[in-house]
């Protein structure tokens, strides 16, 4: 078993508590389990009464499981967020909880394959036991998935070029990150090779995972399932993620489109309580590099006239 603080260390944790304005008796749902932290630290709110559900779909998350009856972890991705509640009879939440991204025990674990530091195959599956791999994109994918592929979810500017260079060599084979990293060198920037490369992984690991319509799913199904003057606490990590939740808490949609009922008033189940996006202290960004690129977004449950 890896210990919570081995597998990963919650970022802006005191802030996300507070967002969630925990009541005692409440129900409150961790659609991001990982190493429990934010878990553990909402179970510390609850009494007795109160409820907690957690989603996660890596397997390795599943040996963190918190021993407390008022626990329950769903081995789902949170896009199955309603459905799931519902086979527990919690159709009304008071909180939902969402910290984005990939956790530390992902990037430190060399055969997951999510960081550039280490040579391993080339997986980037959130669940390591289903779906394609990233090998099986870079070696299968036409240039023009590709392409798109890059330009959108790594939004890199020179997409049309790794992808054409990734077509070269798919009748050798992709297999491992070194196999990759060593094929796109002579496209990397010079003096900005890490991140270049780490652009190159997250759209790949974004494909993958399918995260942003996983996110716009969960994001959808939110306002259905969370209670009156429930809250909805995101924290993201990059652009295209902050984006959509930017939209969603200000619009109800994860288009951004702004919809209006016939009397004119803009219809959306919710309000938005920070104008501008929590970032983490001075303190904690040099304490946990990581945290330099959260953003963390809540909003509430409009209450019914």
């Amino acid at each position: 078993m890896v210990l919570e603080e081995e597998y990963h260390v919650p970022v802006m944790l005191q802030e996300c508590i507070e967002a969630l304005d925990i009541k005692p008796c409440g129900t409150y749902v961790d659609v991001t389990f990982g190493g429990g932290g934010h878990s553990r630290a909402i179970l510390n709110k609850l009494s007795p009464e109160g409820r907690l559900f957690a989603f996660d779909r890596d397997p390795d998350a599943v040996a963190n499981v918190i021993d407390d009856e008022r626990f329950c972890l769903i081995e789902e991705n949170f896009d199955k967020l309603s459905e799931s509640l519902r086979l527990y009879r919690a159709t009304k939440v008071d909180g939902i909880i969402a910290d984005l991204g990939i956790s530390s025990h992902q990037i430190d674990c060399p055969e997951r394959g999510f960081s550039t530091r280490f040579d391993a195959a080339l997986d980037l599956r959130m669940d390591y036991h289903h779906g394609l791999t990233a090998s099986d994109v870079v070696n299968s994918y036409s240039q023009q998935e590709l392409c798109r592929v890059f330009a959108e979810y790594g939004e890199l500017s020179n997409a049309y070029n790794i992808s054409k260079l990734i077509i070269s060599r798919q009748s050798e084979g992709i297999f491992s990150t070194s196999d990759l990293q060593n094929l796109l060198q002579r496209l990397a920037p010079k003096g900005k090779e890490n991140k270049f490369f780490a652009k190159v992984f997250q759209a790949l690991r974004i494909e993958v995972n399918q995260e942003l319509e996983a996110l716009k799913k969960m994001l959808s199904q939110s306002a259905g399932v969370l209670a009156e003057q429930g809250r909805l606490v995101v924290m993201s990590y990059h652009s295209l993620e902050d984006r959509i939740v930017k939209n969603f808490m200000k619009t109800g949609n994860c288009e951004g489109e702004i919809k209006k009922d016939f009397y004119g008033n803009i219809i959306n189940d919710f309000e938005v309580l920070t104008r501008k996006p929590v970032v983490a202290s001075e303190k904690e960004m040099q304490l946990n590099p990581r945290s330099r690129s959260a953003k963390l977004r809540v909003a509430q449950k409009r209450q019914r006239v």
